[in-house]
C-alpha cells in the first residue's frame, strides 16, 4: 500500500507517497487543476490511500480523486497539531507529515458528508447570506430616516403598503433620501423572493422532502430547522449517542481536568456554527408551542438564568430530532404515546 499526503493550496497541492516503511516515493507539486491532476494520478503507484487537510478547496479534489484510491482521507485542521507545531514548516514538509499520520494510521479523519448532501448544504448557506443582506438593507432604510429626523412606525416600517404611504404622505422624508429608499426596498424584496425560492426547492427536493417532513414534527422545529439539521449532519448514524450529537452542534462546554481539578468552559468552538446558531433560535421560540420544552426551560431557569434555558431546550431538541431521524418516523408526543401504551 501506498500513502499518499497533499497538502492543498489555491494554485498548487503538494504531494507526498510513502510506502509501508516510511520511504518517500515521489514528492512534488501539481497544479490545483482536474486536468493536471488527472495526468498526476497516472503516475502513481497502486494500490494507494490519500489524505489531505480540510480546507476550502477540499470539497472537489476529494469528489474528484475518490474514483482513484482505495480511500481518501480528510483530515481535522485542529487537530494536526503536529504541522502546526513544527520548528520548520513548508507545503513539502507538511505533505510528509499527513502521509505520515496516514500511513501510522494516526490522522484525525473528520467526516465528509455525500456530495449531493453537500451540493444542497451550499445552497442552504446561502440562503443565510441573503438573509443577513435582507437584514442589512432594513437597518439602512430605518438608519437613513433617522438621519433625516423623520419618524415612522417601527413595527410596520417594512410593510409594503405603510412604506409606500410613508414616501407618499409624510413631507419629512427629504427628496435627497427618496431614491436611495426605494433603491433598499426594491433589493430587500428582491432578496426576500430570492430567499423564498430557495428555501422552497430545498423543501421539494426529492432527496430531502420525506425526512424535513418528519422532521418538522418535532414541536419548534419549522423548515429552517428541519433542513439545517438534514444538511448540516447528514449520516444521523455517524452519532452513536446523543451526547455526541450536542457536542457536535456546540450546545455544550469544554472540559479540562488536571489530577483532581476539573474546570468546564463556556460553550467550546469546536462546532458546526450553522446548526448550533439555527438550533438556538429555533430553542428560544419552542417552549411557546410545546409544553414539555417550557417545562424543560422553567427548570433550567429556576437553576440558571434565561440563556442556560435555553441551551437546555437546545439539548432537548436535538434529542427528539435525533430520535425521529434515526426511526424515520413522526414525532409523538410523551402523553399520546402513554395514552397509546395504556
Amino acid at each position: 500500500m501506498y500513502y499518499i499526503g497533499l497538502d492543498v493550496h489555491k494554485k498548487t497541492i503538494s504531494y507526498c507517497v510513502k510506502d509501508a516503511s516510511g520511504q518517500v516515493h515521489q514528492e512534488g507539486k501539481v497544479g490545483a487543476t482536474r486536468r493536471e491532476l488527472d495526468s498526476w494520478i497516472k503516475t502513481l503507484p497502486q494500490p494507494r490511500t490519500m489524505a489531505m487537510e480540510a480546507t476550502i478547496f477540499t470539497g472537489w479534489i476529494y469528489d474528484h480523486l475518490l474514483p482513484h484510491a482505495q480511500q481518501v482521507k480528510v483530515a481535522h485542521p485542529l487537530m494536526l497539531r503536529a504541522i502546526a507545531a513544527a520548528k520548520k514548516k513548508n507545503d513539502r514538509i507538511d505533505a510528509g507529515k499527513i502521509a505520515d499520520c496516514l500511513r501510522c494510521d494516526f490522522l484525525p479523519e473528520c467526516h465528509m458528508a455525500s456530495t449531493p448532501i453537500r451540493d444542497r448544504r451550499r445552497t442552504l448557506r446561502y440562503r443565510h447570506l441573503l438573509v443577513r443582506q435582507m437584514v442589512q438593507m432594513k437597518n439602512r432604510i430605518s438608519g437613513l430616516l433617522m438621519e433625516t429626523g423623520v419618524s415612522y412606525n417601527k413595527q410596520r416600517l417594512h410593510k409594503v403598503g405603510y412604506f409606500r404611504e410613508l414616501l407618499s404622505t409624510n413631507e419629512d422624508v427629504h427628496e435627497s433620501i427618496r431614491p436611495l429608499l426605494k433603491l433598499s426596498r426594491d433589493t430587500v424584496v428582491r432578496l426576500q423572493k430570492t430567499e423564498y425560492a430557495l428555501v422552497s426547492s430545498l423543501q421539494r427536493d426529492p432527496l430531502l422532502a420525506d425526512r424535513v417532513q418528519r422532521l418538522r414534527t418535532v414541536p419548534g422545529v419549522g423548515p429552517i430547522t428541519a433542513l439545517a439539521w438534514a444538511l448540516e449532519i447528514g449520516d444521523v448514524a455517524r452519532f452513536r449517542s446523543i451526547r455526541q450529537a450536542i457536542s457536535y452542534c456546540g450546545l455544550c462546554g469544554e472540559e479540562k481536568s488536571s489530577a483532581d481539578k476539573v474546570m468546564r468552559t463556556p460553550l467550546s468552538k469546536q462546532r458546526n456554527k450553522h446548526i448550533q446558531r439555527v438550533l438556538v433560535e429555533a430553542a428560544k421560540l419552542a417552549p411557546r408551542q410545546d409544553h414539555d420544552l417550557a417545562l424543560v426551560y422553567e427548570t433550567a431557569k429556576q437553576k440558571g438564568n434565561a440563556n442556560r434555558a435555553t441551551l437546555a431546550v437546545a439539548r432537548k431538541m436535538v434529542a427528539y430530532l435525533l430520535a425521529v431521524d434515526r426511526e424515520e418516523r413522526d414525532f409523538v408526543p410523551a402523553e399520546n404515546y402513554q395514552r397509546a401504551a395504556a
